[in-house]
């Protein structure tokens, strides 16, 4: 492929973000076969198929979403031009593509993110959030910066990438002030028959959990698992049971939530982990990150 077509690239890019031809057609106000004609000249000069069927949507092949990137780029700094020749200072600055994995609590990916916001220049951050392994794959891609997660990258992700070890905080038990009355005196052993909403047990915290209730002989009536560690929250909160969240943000989770801490368990350590496709960063956001974390967070 000698010579990129930029308008062949703009229909891919807005039948990507659309997720289907007949949307993107409404937009660029084109026929269909325009638009699919156009896009099969594309993936002809690419070599390779660019999209395969998900259901009634249009997913991304693996080159597929390696040209989005680069075309996302293009585009935004392209509409970044106009607004400056147009007088507006351009938006996007600093761009940060983030992973969240959908075990790490929002909270604390929050908190982690949060010290990028406060550099000089302005940053544009793009979260997504996804199981680890799907996430380390699109590293591998190019498609994101940095992955949070609440475990390390292994070889067998077959993806090439770098742990960089945030740090580790104990985990406390927290329910309603009625749920919380129940179940505070003599804790742990007032946990045996509490009813509970757990992650589910492919995360990594709820193997901790279930090593710790077997070695204390607790018995929890588990009222839900739940994958989501925000809607465990919002469970919570609503008196269904105790739910498990990290002490790093403790204080947040009394707030935001209306509840109580009942115990602490310093035996379940929660570890956390930034990854990235290259052990020497350059990005001055993902630096921030790692640093701040290091130093305080936990």
């Amino acid at each position: 492929m000698e010579r990129l077509n930029y308008q062949h690239l703009y229909y891919f890019w807005t039948v990507a973000r659309e997720g289907n031809v007949s949307r993107a057609c409404e937009k660029l106000h084109l026929a269909q076969p325009t638009i699919s004609g156009q896009l099969a000249v594309l993936e002809q000069a690419v070599g390779e198929p660019l999209f395969c069927k998900e259901g009634r949507k249009l997913g991304l092949t693996d080159t597929g979403r390696i040209v989005f990137h680069y075309a996302d780029e293009i585009f935004t700094l392209g509409r970044d031009l106009i607004n400056t020749l147009n007088g507006r200072p351009g938006r996007r600055g600093l761009r940060l593509t983030v992973g969240v994995a959908d075990a790490l609590p929002k909270l604390i990916a929050y908190r982690l993110i949060e010290p990028a916001l406060r550099l000089p220049d302005p940053v544009q951050i793009v979260c997504y959030e996804d199981k680890a392994e799907r996430l380390l794959a699109e590293i591998s891609l190019h498609g994101i910066d940095l992955v949070l997660s609440d475990v390390p990258a292994t070889p067998s992700t077959g993806a090439r990438s770098f742990n960089h070890f945030l740090g580790e905080c104990g985990v406390a038990v927290f329910g309603t002030q009625e749920v919380a009355a129940r179940y505070s005196d003599d804790f742990p052993r007032s946990l045996n028959g509490a009813p509970f909403l757990l992650p589910t047990p492919s995360t990594a915290l709820r193997r901790s959990l279930d090593q710790w209730f077997d070695s204390e002989g607790i018995s929890p009536k588990i009222q839900a698992e739940i994958e989501d560690s925000a809607l465990i929250k919002t469970f919570g909160s609503a008196g269904v049971g105790l739910f498990i969240a990290p002490t790093a943000v403790e204080r947040e989770v009394q707030r935001q939530y209306a509840v109580h801490v009942i115990g602490r368990i310093d035996a379940v350590r929660e570890r956390y982990y930034a990854i990235t496709a290259r052990r020497k960063l350059k990005h001055p956001a993902v630096t921030v990150i790692l640093d701040n974390a290091r130093r305080g967070l936990f």
